[in-house]
């Protein structure tokens, strides 16, 4: 600040000394004209002068400035009026030509930002129409048929009803998981924190999902064997339902006869990390970023027929996040993927 201030200073010290000089020296010949010709009188003149066009050009120097200055800060609403007034107003057109280069940089990052956003937006309104549109088209589908006459046959009733029932079903799905993760981007679903044995709770979404695995001959096991409890501190049903998310995502894209193998181990001294890694197709490196993005998907085609929201990703990020804990992911592609999130290890 002083920098500019001194530049300011320095135009109005050389018009204030040309001024100076050339009244100086008009007033000495005068005085000169008239006989009255005195030294000290011409040195007090000279230096009234100077002062008075000093203060004069300073002043309207910085009005000048001020009003230009101001009009391009206000259209460019990189400061706001107010704190224009209560800072002086300085001739470096160099601050000013520094402050509006990083105005456009930072213009130019938001419109980029905003691009991204729209694309995003764009990209989300068209996934939330196809997976609530293709159930849609598909109850309407089967009721319409029944409707026309279909209805009259027993077997086609009931197996129609059947497959109109699926599709609310996944309408339902589809519904529960956009609910719950808006509850949980804003913070409005609590979580209910409990002591739990998370060796157990893995043995018991085994069990769950072992007919499901054997369908494609996968053996879900864990790494070794843990005979004493590992108790951690979370919401066992989010918990759970993280879990859920890994394994069947584990399975479905899972290698026939592959694993779906699932570690504990202790990160650091209050911490435990759960890794599930599985030798199915695995993701290429382009698609990790965009992961846990809502109904993002890496196969669009084949991960549809699989079923499923296009949700569990997100919901999984999000349920970790709400714990304050983190979610990992590493994968190659044809080799398999590994998913790992840490929790709160219980005393």
């Amino acid at each position: 600040m002083q920098g500019q201030v001194k530049k300011s200073f320095k135009f109005s010290n050389k018009t204030s000394l040309y001024l100076t000089l050339i009244f100086t020296l008009v007033f000495g010949v005068f005085m000169h004209l008239v006989n009255a010709f005195n030294i000290f009188v011409l040195i007090g003149f000279a230096l009234i002068i100077y002062f008075v066009a000093f203060a004069v050009i300073q002043y309207r120097v910085e009005r000048f400035i001020y009003r230009r200055v101001k009009q391009i800060y206000e259209e460019l609403t990189l400061l706001q009026s107010k704190t224009l007034r209560s800072q002086p107003i300085t001739t470096d057109m160099g601050t000013l030509a520094n402050e509006i280069s990083e105005y456009a940089k930072n213009r130019k990052l938001e419109l980029e930002s905003l691009k991204i956003r729209e694309e995003y937006r764009k990209e989300f309104i068209g996934n939330v129409s196809h997976e609530l549109k293709t159930p849609l088209f598909t109850v309407q589908g089967y009721i319409l048929t029944l409707l026309e006459g279909a209805m009259n046959d027993k077997d086609i009733r009931e197996k129609y009803l059947k497959r109109a029932e699926k599709g609310v079903d996944r309408l339902i799905y589809i519904v529960q998981d956009l609910d719950m993760i808006t509850k949980l981007e804003y913070g409005d679903l609590s979580l209910e924190i409990e002591r739990f044995d998370i060796v157990d709770l893995i043995k018991s979404m085994f069990e769950l999902f072992e007919m499901k695995a054997a369908k494609k001959q996968i053996t879900l096991t864990l790494d070794t064997e843990y005979p004493s409890p590992i108790y951690v501190e979370a919401d066992k049903e989010r918990i759970q339902q993280v879990l859920t998310n890994l394994i069947v995502n584990s399975i479905k894209y899972g290698r026939t006869q592959g694993t779906t193998e699932i570690s504990i181990e202790n990160l650091i001294k209050n911490k435990v990390i759960v890794r599930v890694t599985d030798n199915g197709e695995g993701i290429a490196q382009e698609h990790i970023p965009r992961l846990f993005e809502r109904f993002y998907r890496v196969d669009k085609s084949g991960s549809r027929k699989e079923g499923g929201s296009g949700l569990g990703l997100s919901i999984v990020k999000h349920i970790i996040e709400a714990h304050s804990e983190k979610i990992y992911v590493e994968s190659e592609l044809n080799v398999g993927s590994e998913f790992s999130f840490t929790l709160e290890k219980a005393e």
